[in-house]
């Protein structure tokens, strides 16, 4: 229950109250693990510790404190390979390739991801094939790919629609945005990036809404329309600030540009 408390303030960008309560579960499932006779009660708590040390290693990485993030996703990695808990791997896989992405490093992200999505495929995780494509996705984009980018996010996004995976949906439609803006289709981008927005609020994701908004100013910058691109950077921002996102320095530098 604590964890499950955790996870939902993080989804509301409470990601200091989450943290707090996965230091409870952590602790919780270390002493579990010490004083359990039984192996099966042992692999249990593990599992607890696995979960525990990989939702830190994600509240961490929203955050922007990456080495952290990387600190406890391998410890998290290290228990669930330990306890052959395949789905757990593949998360802190994917944390892993998730941080390498933004500490620049996409080609030792595409390794991870890559490996998350062999997972995903063996264990029938639909969902998280959905997602390891659409990390796939990113990673080809930053390397320069954007045709091939695009071709993974088309991927993600028929399986995100197939299962009714709403948040998964949102995060490949404003991908699938950023790509088109990269090739010059600023208008496609635009009504990809509401499409965006408006999935965003209607499950209530805070961190979705102020990246849809920061990038719908960045189309309407580049179609020479500052004013208008300076009203949504402001809407950004101020969900960016309540959330505590680090990518809000980014749309304080624009707005004083």
């Amino acid at each position: 229950i604590v964890g499950n408390l955790g996870i939902a303030y993080a989804s509301l960008g409470e990601v200091r109250r989450a943290i707090k309560l996965y230091e409870q579960v952590l602790e919780i499932a270390h002493e579990i693990c010490a004083a359990s006779p039984s192996a099966a009660e042992r692999t249990a708590a593990r599992r607890g510790e696995g979960n525990a040390l990989g939702n830190l290693g994600l509240a961490y990485a929203d955050l922007g404190e990456v080495r952290r993030a990387i600190a406890y996703y391998e410890q998290a990695l290290e228990i669930d390979r330990e306890i052959g808990d395949r789905r757990g791997e593949g998360a802190d896989l994917g944390g892993l390739g998730n941080v390498y992405a933004a500490l620049g490093d996409v080609q030792r992200a595409v390794v991870y991801y890559e490996q998350v999505l062999e997972i995903d495929r063996e264990i029938g995780d639909r969902q998280g094939e959905s997602k390891a494509l659409g990390s796939l996705g990113v990673a080809y984009k930053n390397l320069g790919e954007d045709r091939r980018a695009i071709k993974l996010y088309e991927q993600a996004l028929k399986i995100a629609i197939e299962i009714g995976d709403r948040r998964t949906e949102g995060g490949i439609v404003g991908n699938l945005g950023i790509a088109y803006a990269s090739l010059g289709e600023v208008r496609r981008a635009i009504a990809l990036y509401e499409q965006r927005s408006e999935i965003a609020r209607e499950i209530g994701d805070r961190r979705g809404e102020g990246n849809s908004l920061a990038n719908l100013g960045q189309a309407y910058k580049k179609l020479g329309e500052p004013d208008r691109a300076r009203e949504v950077w402001r809407q950004s921002l101020a969900i960016f600030e309540a959330i505590e996102d680090p990518r809000a320095a980014w749309v304080r530098d624009w707005l004083a540009g």
